[in-house]
């Protein structure tokens, strides 16, 4: 697949990287000389320098041939143009955006993107996706990563293992004798810095991140099995009113079980949008780091804080200072992976990573067969890929055990119609069944092949 990806920040680079690695044709477009001679010393791409809306440009892009493109540069209206260009003069299939704007992403104003005006197929929101990644974190406390699948039916839960879980040392085969009921599969661990999809044979160790696919409603159960308490949310503290703030505090106050949240913004004019567009939630006009505002905020009364401003270092100190004042559970939201690794050390016990976010979106919207949804873990270490079987995929009719999978690769979850089923080696996939499969990263382009529809299926 011949692809063009408009914009070469850490969201381009980071799809260009997936793309690539799979063996398609990806040019990078950047305005910025530097990033493009990045892009193309470090990945297998070829790359332009230029303004990803002149013609001419996305013309020696290979434009004329290309089969989609993909518009992440920092300006709306750039990929927005881009996307127009694409379709009007070289008419590329697929075009997808990333907008920023709020007013861009208004329902209302949604007939605007139909192909008789402003031909974009996907439209995807950085600030909406990590909304949405900053509640899942707050749903479920225990966890320092998690991600919903099958409609709500399951849950991909990454817990690190301390010295209280009860588990320690047990192979994973036990596990599975010790709890024969238990809906839950240990799919990837990472230990030392390394992520590897573990074998029956393996154990959790004291120190290891293991993510697991629960069922739903054996969630609970799983948290107490790995030594994790559950508690309620009903207190939260949002460090940052700007539009991910306030999406998360709008959607806090949507929910029928009363939570009580209070907003911390540094600008006025932000602060006073805020309080406007919001109806029970208290915003407080300040600095996140002032130790007196977070005290009147009831730091030390809160079950979450959640720093989110657009600052990496903000939302580290502000999280570490929550803790400090007594409060259990703090979020961080952190663009730069380098900073990652600190989160243990300055006991912040979440993060969130808008790059990892936004990548996963995009490439929910490229994968190949049914792809329903797809989550990028760590810096785009491993893939959980959930995607509807076809009657042409190698997958079909298949037992699990008969199946020659790569060792990175692990099958979380099958639902069968309505029901989520814990996969062993004796379940039989079937057309039309849902899976989630956990790859390695060098695994992908296999669990692609194995989902994918052959031609004839046309």
């Amino acid at each position: 697949m011949k692809v063009i990806i408009c914009g070469a920040g850490q969201v381009g680079w980071q799809i260009a990287r997936h793309l690539s690695g799979e063996r398609n044709d990806v040019t990078v477009v950047d305005n910025n000389p530097d990033l493009v001679r990045q892009a193309t010393d470090t990945l297998d791409v070829q790359g332009i320098a230029g303004f990803a809306s002149y013609p001419d440009v996305l013309d020696r892009a290979g434009a004329r041939d290309a089969e989609m493109i993909i518009a992440a540069t920092h300006s709306d209206e750039v990929n927005m143009v881009t996307c127009q260009v694409a379709h009007s003069v070289f008419g590329i299939d697929r075009k997808i955006a990333r907008l920023r704007s709020q007013s861009y992403l208004d329902a209302i104003y949604s007939d605007l993107y139909r192909r008789d005006h402003m031909p974009i197929d996907v439209v995807i929101s950085p600030e909406r996706e990590v909304a949405a990644a900053a509640l899942q974190r707050l749903s479920a406390p225990a966890a320092f990563d998690t991600e919903t699948f099958m409609d709500g039916g399951a849950q991909l839960l990454g817990l690190t293992i301390e010295e209280d879980c009860p588990v320690v040392h047990t192979p994973l085969r036990q596990l599975t004798d010790l709890f024969s009921t238990l809906r839950a599969v240990v799919v990837g661990i990472r230990r030392d810095g390394t992520l590897f999809a573990p074998d029956p044979n393996d154990q959790l160790f004291v120190g290891d991140d293991a993510y697991v696919f629960v069922h739903r409603e054996d969630v609970g159960r799983t948290l107490e099995i790995l030594g994790k308490k559950q508690s309620k949310q009903e207190r939260v503290v949002l460090v940052g009113g700007g539009n991910v703030g306030l999406a998360v505090a709008q959607e806090l106050e949507g929910r029928t079980e009363r939570i009580r949240a209070k907003v911390i913004e540094k600008d006025r004019t932000c602060a006073e949008r805020a309080a406007e567009a919001l109806e029970r939630t208290i915003v407080l006009h300040g600095d996140g780091l002032d130790v007196s505002l977070l005290s009147e905020a009831g730091v030390a009364r809160a079950d979450a804080v959640l720093a989110v401003t657009d600052d990496d270092k903000t939302n580290l100190l502000a999280a570490v200072r929550a803790k400090s004042q007594g409060c259990p559970f703090a979020i961080a939201l952190v663009n730069d992976p380098t900073l990652v690794p600190l989160m243990v050390p300055l006991g912040i016990d979440a993060y969130i990573n808008p790059r990892a976010t936004t990548v996963s979106s995009i490439l929910r919207h490229i994968r190949h067969g049914r792809v329903r949804a797809l989550y990028s873990i760590g810096d785009a270490e491993a893939e959980v890929i959930e995607a509807e079987v076809l009657s042409t995929s190698p997958l079909a009719g298949k037992k699990i055990g008969e199946i020659d999978f790569p060792e990175g690769v692990l099958v979380g979850a099958v639902r069968k119609g309505d029901k989520v089923i814990r996969p062993g080696a004796e379940t039989r996939i079937e057309e039309r069944d849902i899976v989630a499969i956990f790859a390695l990263a060098n695994d992908v382009p296999e669990v692609e092949r194995l989902m994918q529809v052959s031609i004839d299926f046309f």
